[in-house]
């Protein structure tokens, strides 16, 4: 079996595939459950790609590792499916988060840690 893992991709060609899996995954979270408003749409979108963008090359890594991929596919494909992942992902993981804190700094929250 052909490995991989001495391909060597230039800066440029990174930025791409992470670029393409920021966009992908964000298209495919828009997609998958459709967005109230055009706000919400360009804000999920753009969550996405920055995330994707950030986040997609040590995503990519640890995907790898844990899938037992690493040595076998290149730097460009890491980088975009850790994107494309972190992409898809984003706006779920922001959304679980506020409302933990929604709930952790609601009212009734704090009446029930005073014992009122």
């Amino acid at each position: 079996m052909d490995t991989m893992a001495g391909d060597v991709a230039s800066p440029l060609a990174l930025f791409g595939a992470k670029l393409a899996g920021a966009i992908g995954g964000s298209v495919v979270s828009i997609a998958y459950l459709l967005p109230s408003g055009r706000r919400e749409a360009a804000a999920r979108f753009l969550t996405g790609a920055v995330t994707g963008l950030v986040f997609g090359g040590p995503a990519g890594l640890a995907l790898a590792e844990h899938l037992d991929l690493a040595g076998r596919i290149g730097a460009a494909e890491l980088a975009l499916m850790g994107s494309a992942a972190v992409s898809l992902c984003a706006w779920w993981a922001l959304g679980a988060g506020q409302r933990f804190t929604d709930g952790l700094f609601s009212v009734a929250a704090l009446k029930r840690s005073v014992g009122r």
